[in-house]
């Protein structure tokens, strides 16, 4: 008698369709990115290595699918600390990839090289699923935080020695959103982040004092602990007075981005020159845009970065408005599906995982729309399964596996 094998159930078929739908658009894009005017041999074959680990995913994603949720949450810290050691000796023998290649943010496992920091990610998502559902209560103060901070700093502190500012801003996003869906106290949450908002506007000595001032009105009002009140009050001063200093040690091309964000005519033929392009690009696609692959401001490469950073203005210039309206709608249908999953998992671990990964996306969709267009700085932040990276692909579908494991044990996934 023949045994048959069963095959893992899809928990969420319309995550899953809708993940690989975008998956399948974004080759297509990437492949459009590279019908160039010009001599791009990289760009031009781009689209075939993304076919290529599309598929190696395809082929991964079965297994990751059978793995169940009790052996993941036993294996969260070995995951953690190997993505930590993966981070750890990135700047030292990581390389570059693409055109990024003086930049090292790979490992290379002899042909393959994977983004540590896309790694990273998945597996603090894990160890914060690990810590934060083993709370029987969110603690009511900072201090009680202290864990879950601990699991995430160490990682940003390896990304930023990369460096990578926009990915660092991810790891936080996803601490943030852990801390939230366990319950702990908004307030508590707005003590927490305070110092890096007083970060934001000590660049301003009226706007820093006026902070200030609501801070400590803020303390008054919440009243937590005297330690917990000094304490804040002191990291709030210590990053107005350091504001200075850690933007003179920012890269060049760092502070430009920041500074064309606020006005990219400030350097329209070097630093704000991608932003505007990328404006032109997408202002140009009108309503239909000017079909596949004939996006001239593409084609002649007056757009940079357009298989990756700016692939979301290709969409525009050549999709128009109902191009990228349709992608929108299909990652906030994802999110929409993300958190549904989240809410209907009784396993406080697993409930834990389609949050924070959700938390991820949503930043990392956020920020690179809003950079196409001006609404936020331009941090190199790719667009999830649309823009080139076949690690970050690779991570990504991996995740939504994880996720749909979720969704079938929970069987809350329709």
């Amino acid at each position: 008698m023949v045994r048959r094998t069963r095959t893992p159930s899809i928990g969420d078929p319309i995550l899953f369709a809708l993940v690989i739908a975008l998956s399948i658009f974004g080759i297509g894009m990437v492949f459009s990115a590279g019908v160039l005017d010009v001599h791009a041999p990289f760009v031009r074959g781009a689209w075939r290595m993304q076919l290529l680990w599309f598929g190696v995913s395809l082929l991964i994603i079965p297994i990751v699918m059978r793995i169940p949720m009790a052996w993941l949450e036993m294996g969260a810290k070995p995951i953690y600390f190997i993505a930590l050691l993966m981070l750890a000796l990135t700047p030292f023998i990581g390389t570059g990839a693409g055109t990024a290649e003086g930049v090292p943010r790979w490992l290379g496992f002899g042909p393959v090289r994977i983004q540590t920091a896309e790694v990273a990610k998945l597996a603090v998502i894990i160890m914060l699923a690990k810590i934060l559902g083993d709370w029987r209560e969110p603690p009511k103060n900072i201090w009680g935080l202290w864990k879950p901070i601990a699991v995430v700093l160490p990682a940003m502190a390896f990304v930023m020695m990369q460096p990578d500012i926009g990915t660092t801003l991810v790891f936080a996003v996803i601490l943030i959103a852990g801390l939230y869906w366990v319950g702990t106290p908004l307030p508590t949450l707005f003590l927490l982040v305070s110092p890096a908002i007083g970060l934001f506007f000590a660049f301003s000595a009226p706007l820093w004092a006026v902070w200030f001032l609501f801070l400590v009105l803020c303390v008054v009002i919440i009243r937590p602990k005297i330690s917990e009140s000094v304490s804040i009050l002191v990291a709030n001063v210590i990053a107005g007075t350091i504001a200075i200093p850690l933007w003179e040690s920012l890269a060049d091309y760092q502070k430009n981005r920041i500074l064309v964000f606020l006005d990219p005519a400030i350097d329209p033929r070097g630093a704000g020159y991608n932003l505007i392009q990328s404006r032109v690009a997408i202002g140009s696609g009108g309503v239909f845009g000017k079909g596949f692959t004939e996006g001239t401001q593409k084609r002649l490469a007056f757009l940079p970065e357009q298989h990756t950073d700016f692939i979301f203005s290709v969409v525009g210039e050549e999709l128009g408005f109902v191009g990228v309206a349709l992608v929108l709608l299909a990652f906030g249908w994802v999110f929409w599906r993300l958190i549904r999953i989240a809410q209907r998992s009784p396993d406080p671990f697993a409930s834990m995982i389609p949050f924070g990964l959700f938390a991820s996306w949503f930043v990392h969709v956020l920020v690179n729309t809003g950079m196409t267009v001006g609404v936020m700085p331009i941090t190199g932040i790719p667009l999830p399964f649309v823009s080139y990276g076949g690690s970050f692909l690779l991570v990504n579908l991996v995740a939504m596996a994880i996720v749909l494991r979720v969704a079938a044990e929970s069987r809350g996934g329709t």
